[in-house]
């Protein structure tokens, strides 16, 4: 639990498992490797914190499994094309095509960084 402080009192109290809801049944904790969301601000060694009950839409960040490659991209939907896309210049869109095997694990919410 973090408390923020003036001089002499405190000004209120924050749960970050309330925040963040990762006591929920439904959330879990992805630590990420890579460098190709950094357009996003989620960098190497970044903590994510992924819902699987929020139903994946085309602009959100998902956690998924491409041909038993797990990957964090953002998800872009044309009509009947699924495309995983990074944030980063460096790294080329992914076009899932006729018989790749997609599995979405969860929407990413949030994300936490270390700085030690």
């Amino acid at each position: 639990m973090a408390v923020f402080k003036t001089a002499d009192h405190i000004e209120a109290q924050i749960s970050l498992d309330e925040v963040l809801n990762i006591r929920a049944p439904h959330v879990y904790l992805v630590s990420l490797t890579g460098e190709s969301m950094q357009g996003a601000g989620i960098y190497e060694g970044d903590l994510a914190i992924v819902d699987r009950s929020i139903e994946p839409a085309h602009g959100h960040i998902v956690i998924a499994l491409l041909n038993n490659d797990p990957v964090c991209k953002r998800l872009c939907l044309r009509g009947k094309e699924v495309i995983l896309l990074s944030e980063n210049p460096k790294y080329p869109p992914r076009y899932v095509l006729e018989g790749d095997e997609l599995s979405i694990w969860g929407v990413v919410t949030s994300s936490v960084r270390s700085h030690v």
